[in-house]
């Protein structure tokens, strides 16, 4: 059985899976991981809803982040508000262990005071 460990995460991030209790990857997980670790420049992964997508391309995105950079390092296009914010959310778990990082969600539909 192939762990989070075994995908080469690292150790920051490997407790924030543990304590939300990640243990073993998913299908997409699985395949995604490895080949976004390795900085593959194109990736397409489809996956059934429910089976761990944002932490298929979540996770490397942590594992990449420069937590002493001020700059904005990544950005995530979503088709909707509420999966922008589910998005942002499963994020915000995902780096617990993983200090300094910071996440916005920002979408239309409502001033951008209130975001």
């Amino acid at each position: 059985m192939q762990t989070f460990k075994d995908l080469g995460l690292s150790d920051d991030i490997l407790k924030s899976l543990e304590e939300i209790g990640f243990i073993t990857p998913t299908e997409i997980q699985s395949k995604a991981i490895p080949a976004l670790l390795e900085n593959k420049p194109d990736f397409i992964g489809l996956a059934q809803t429910g089976t761990g997508k944002t932490a298929a391309f979540g996770l490397p995105l942590l594992h990449f982040l420069d937590t002493t950079s001020t700059h904005v390092y990544a950005l995530i296009l979503a088709p909707t508000r509420e999966l922008a914010q589910q998005i942002a959310k499963e994020l915000e778990n995902l780096k617990k262990k993983k200090k300094g990082l910071r996440t916005q969600v920002v979408y239309g539909g409502t001033p951008i005071t209130t975001q």
